[in-house]
């Protein structure tokens, strides 16, 4: 078996994939993309995934992307090693609905802060045209881009962004409650687990990570995932943003110590 992973060490989706992959145990090639540089924006990459955004699986040439469709793929190609999906119907579609719903809420909420706080500057020493040009070129994220400026989201965007976030975390807090943990689903750590991850560990990065100070079954689920033996080879050095950015540096915590 041949895999090769075309991702980004900061890139939260790359970090899901990632960490299936050092959970399962699977040798695979990693090509690092600089995506402040453009290099997902390059002609060869958008042959093999034309959204523009990483990571992108390569596996004995069949391509897939879309962090979540992956990290499914990678669990259906090899369900015995440190399997993620739960056999039972009912409890699988309890996955798949907590996956939809971190995709639209904390995925897609964590976007704001960590681009108001680690890359915020970078846009503020472009040009107006060299920053258009810049959000233009982005096939999945112009708006996005555009909506945020040169001067960074407004306050209502971050409050609205961080409110999201907020309620991800009481809904992780109800489902390992009703499930009684340690993991959203009960005793088994699941994709579900897998996807929220690299919300929670961005935003401990950013020195948030006190949003969940009050939730104690949220904490010992960080504690937990961040004990897990995929967690140290996933987030290797230059993996957090607080390894890029030294601006961050002394707002931020990592996030083991956010668990606790």
């Amino acid at each position: 078996m041949s895999i090769r992973l075309y991702n980004a060490p900061q890139s939260t989706c790359s970090q899901r994939v990632r960490f299936v992959l050092n959970a399962k145990e699977l040798p695979f090639e990693e090509i690092k993309l600089d995506l402040l540089a453009g290099d997902q924006l390059k002609p060869a990459y958008l042959a093999l995934n034309p959204n523009g955004v990483v990571p992108t699986l390569d596996h004995d040439g069949a391509i897939v992307i879309d962090s979540s469709v992956i990290i499914e793929y990678l669990d259906e190609i090899e369900p015995g090693r440190a399997s993620f999906t739960p056999r039972d119907p009912v409890r699988r579609a309890a996955m798949r609905s907590l996956m939809r719903f971190i995709d639209e809420m904390p995925a897609a909420a964590v976007r704001v802060p960590t681009f108001n706080l680690a890359f915020l500057p970078r846009f503020q020493a472009m040009s107006e045209d060299e920053f258009v040009a810049f959000a233009e070129s982005k096939p999945l994220r112009k708006e996005f881009m555009l909506a945020m400026g040169r001067q960074g989201f407004p306050e209502k965007d971050m409050n609205a962004a961080l409110d999201r976030l907020k309620r991800t975390y009481a809904r992780m807090d109800q489902a390992i409650e009703a499930s009684g943990g340690p993991w959203l689903l009960g005793r088994d750590i699941t994709l579900a687990d897998v996807a929220v991850m690299p919300a929670l560990v961005r935003m401990a990065d950013l020195g948030l990570a006190h949003m969940w100070a009050e939730l104690p079954r949220v904490r010992g689920w960080v504690e937990a995932i961040c004990a897990h033996r995929a967690f140290k080879p996933t987030y290797y050095f230059g993996s957090l943003l607080t390894e890029k950015f030294p601006h961050l540096k002394e707002r931020s915590r990592r996030p083991a110590a956010g668990a606790g």
